[in-house]
């Protein structure tokens, strides 16, 4: 394909406000995949699929499925390509069922389904492949969150981990239709990794391990994480690792959770072959890796920690209005991010949400979003969100670093390991801490070297009142703990 065709195509993708589509928040732009000259993404929650050449482009409002009004299609960058097709994922209402009593708005999940559908490139058609619903008002089958072709067995393997019947890994005949479920152990994504197709395991999306098929002799296996802090760099846990997206690189598995990265060697039952790294990693705050992508980009991976993918905004009770304070802290940008190991650098500054990525050429794809995914009873007759597609340089991977600034509540930090911040790059970097009561602080530095190695640590006195600590003599990834619980505290991080 000609630059200025795939110009052209650049130039037909833009903005989408707030849009008829029934659903909790706002859904966003998943799935982005360029692949024999289509590009395709899925605009979630209006429920359209559109499929971008150089002659045109198609809209596919899953009328496969069932009849309109629809909302959904994915929201976990269900996608993989085999061939001349592209196989795309997810959930859908179809039709949708909208109603709203007294302050809470809700769905109904009767006509909800999974789907997984398939883009004949040569023809321009698109077909249903297979599809299923439970029929019922408050709970849903798994939907689909992950795609991975299996190319020994020419099946398509699907994660399901979002929802209340049939989760786990399906091995789907792309041809037939026909599906088996392989294991019943959640899963929400998944990836090959050398001579095996892997996933994690994951109960109300929070990692609790992996298991993987060996593609030669279809024997499963698996590994449960029963806790972060026997395998974490530091020695510390993690709240909450909602996983994000999972990739292999340098004969490694990388999986992004809310909190870091859990690095796996091609040997995971060894001793030590699993590590977990702290990256990003703020609390009880929603800053996370959820709900986006990981991509390779020159023989590294470009990904996004967003800062702000799950949210609520209606509470209909105490634990609901903490977890609204939780969720709704925003402690700074969503970050675009290349790790080439042992350096992991930020690339990018952005707002809420990044919910998809993709390279094409010398561009650099991002979705986003500026709206969160919400809470059950904050349904909205429409998707809440202003949704657009950037089209960045891919020299943004290359220069320096944007100016980056977190401003934490120490309520979310407890005293717990936080932080995980790569200084790669910045001049200048330097930490505040305005404490309510005199504390101790402990800086811990690390790398992304292969295999992990410990952290070294440092130590600073926190006085009350306002607290400066310089780290340009920090040159890597740093993370933190606070001796002592402060409810009142603020923590600020700038780098420059």
């Amino acid at each position: 394909m000609s630059m200025m065709i795939m110009a052209d195509i650049l130039q037909r993708i833009y903005r989408f406000p707030p849009r008829f589509g029934p659903e909790w928040g706002s859904g966003g732009i998943f799935g982005l995949k360029f692949y024999k000259g289509t590009l395709y993404f899925n605009l979630a929650f209006e429920g359209e699929a559109h499929f971008l050449d150089e002659e045109k482009e198609l809209v596919y409002c899953y009328e496969l499925v069932g009849s309109k009004p629809v909302s959904g299609g994915d929201t976990y960058n269900a996608v993989d390509v085999v061939d001349d097709y592209i196989y795309f994922g997810g959930w859908i209402h179809a039709p949708v069922l909208y109603s709203r009593e007294g302050n809470r708005r809700s769905i109904s999940f009767i006509n909800k389904f999974s789907h997984v559908h398939e883009y004949n490139i040569r023809e321009g058609k698109v077909r249903l492949v297979w599809k299923e619903g439970i029929n019922h008002p408050t709970e849903w089958a798994g939907e689909v969150s992950e795609i991975v072709y299996d190319p020994v067995d020419d099946k398509l393997l699907l994660a399901r981990a979002d929802g209340h019947k049939n989760l786990g890994v399906f091995s789907l005949n792309r041809k037939d239709g026909s599906i088996i479920q392989l294991t019943s152990e959640p899963a929400l994504k998944g990836t090959l990794f050398l001579d095996s197709a892997f996933f994690d395991i994951s109960y109300l999306g929070y990692l609790r391990g992996l298991q993987f098929m060996d593609l030669f002799d279809r024997k499963w296996s698996k590994i449960y994480i029963e806790d972060f802090s026997k395998i974490s760099v530091d020695g510390g846990n993690v709240v909450r690792p909602f996983v994000g997206s999972m990739i292999s690189a340098y004969a490694r598995l990388f999986v992004f959770v809310k909190g870091g990265i859990l690095v796996s060697e091609p040997t995971p039952y060894e001793k030590d072959s699993l590590k977990f790294v702290r990256f990003f990693d703020f609390g009880y705050s929603g800053y996370s890796p959820s709900r986006t992508m990981s991509v390779t980009f020159g023989g590294g991976i470009l990904t996004a920690f967003n800062a702000f993918t799950h949210g609520l905004v209606f509470p209909q009770n105490d634990l609901e209005r903490n977890v609204m304070k939780e969720q709704n802290t925003i402690v700074g940008p969503s970050l675009l991010v290349y790790i080439t190991p042992p350096m992991a650098r930020i690339v990018g500054a952005f707002g809420a949400r990044i919910t998809s990525i993709e390279t094409i050429a010398d561009k650099i794809l991002l979705g986003t979003s500026t709206t969160a995914n919400l809470a059950r009873f904050d349904a909205m007759p429409i998707d809440a969100g202003y949704r657009e597609i950037l089209v960045l340089d891919n020299k943004t991977a290359f220069r320096k670093p944007p100016p980056v600034s977190f401003t934490i509540p120490t309520w979310l930090l407890s005293t717990g390991n936080w932080g995980g911040i790569p200084l790669y790059g910045y001049d200048n970097a330097i930490l505040s801490v305005h404490s309510s009561l005199t504390n101790r602080l402990q800086l811990f530095e690390y790398d992304l070297s292969l295999p992990l190695k410990d952290a070294e640590k440092a130590e600073y006195d926190i006085v009350e009142g306002k607290n400066i600590i310089q780290l340009r003599e920090f040159k890597k990834i740093v993370f933190f703990k606070l001796e002592k619980e402060d409810a009142n505290g603020l923590v600020n991080i700038s780098l420059s």
